[in-house]
């Protein structure tokens, strides 16, 4: 039944689902925009930073160290993807940058599978996260606020990356033209290993910090997958604000939806971006003419 308590913990849970996706698709959206790659295997490193994770946990039994774990493992990754693997793709046609993309996240879930049986696995959140807090008239999940707090921080440090350093300039001037940026004597492979190395960072951080929440399986990057490529749609191919925009945008559409019927709260989020291409093809805080 549909109450003020229940539409309250919805809008909540959207807000930390949208904080979510909006870390994940910033990563997206700044490979795209940056390289020109449509990373494929971005849900499978969403996937592996929630398993990578975990094995720290099993070894340590911080959660702290689960989460540094979890995202420089998934960083390291993405940086050996693109030293081997992906620069060798910039000039091939986009369908062949697919294909490899979609290669690659096909092997890492089947490494994951291999490894771990196609067992979920439980991380449990931090001590000070467990138990429940009260919120006026409503209980609320001590953890799922707490990811909240983590996932805007982190968006805020990439943010100051972005927009208060040499190396986002950059990253910046790249998505508008990387060509002009070789010229100007930057090396351009240099920035794009970085990058890589960012974006599938931000997807594994993502990955862990969500583990307590929904515990990661081999196939969880799938559905992400595809909930991120609509935040991107719908903030704005390589634009950071639009991918913030876009994922609070997408958990409140899901969250609320599934309060009235979850059958229909995919339903709602492609009629949302459906809207967004036919009204605004370049995205809420996109440019046109880009993508």
């Amino acid at each position: 039944m549909l109450n003020w308590p229940n539409l309250a913990s919805q809008f909540f849970n959207g807000l930390a689902l949208g904080t979510l996706l909006a870390l994940i698709s910033s990563g997206l959206t700044i490979i795209y925009g940056t390289l020109g790659v449509l990373n494929l295997a971005h849900g499978a490193m969403f996937m592996v930073g929630g398993y990578a994770g975990y094995v720290v946990w099993t070894l340590t039994g911080s959660f702290a160290l689960a989460v540094l774990g979890g995202a420089v493992f998934v960083g390291v990754l993405g940086v050996v993807m693109e030293f081997v693997v992906i620069r060798h793709f910039y000039a091939r046609p986009p369908e062949d940058q697919i294909l490899v993309t979609f290669g690659i996240g096909i092997v890492l879930v089947e490494a994951i599978r291999l490894s771990f049986g196609g067992q979920s696995v439980s991380v449990p959140p931090p001590s000070w996260a467990m138990g429940v807090v009260q919120l006026g008239f409503l209980f609320y999940p001590t953890y799922r606020i707490a990811v909240l707090g983590i996932a805007v921080i982190v968006l805020g440090l990439l943010y100051l990356l972005l927009y208060r350093t040499r190396l986002g300039m950059i990253v910046r001037a790249g998505i508008e033209d990387s060509g002009m940026v070789d010229m100007l004597g930057i090396n351009v492979f240099r920035v794009f290993l970085l990058v890589f190395g960012i974006g599938a960072m931000a997807a594994g951080f993502a990955g862990i910090i969500n583990a307590p929440v929904v515990s990661p399986t081999p196939d969880v990057g799938d559905t992400i997958l595809v909930e991120t490529f609509v935040v991107v749609v719908i903030g704005g191919i390589g634009s950071f604000p639009g991918a913030v925009l876009g994922g609070l945008i997408a958990g409140e559409i899901l969250s609320l939806t599934s309060a009235i019927d979850p059958s229909y709260s995919q339903v709602m989020l492609f009629v949302v971006m459906t809207l967004v291409l036919v009204l605004r093809p370049q995205g809420l805080l996109g440019l046109r003419g880009r993508g």
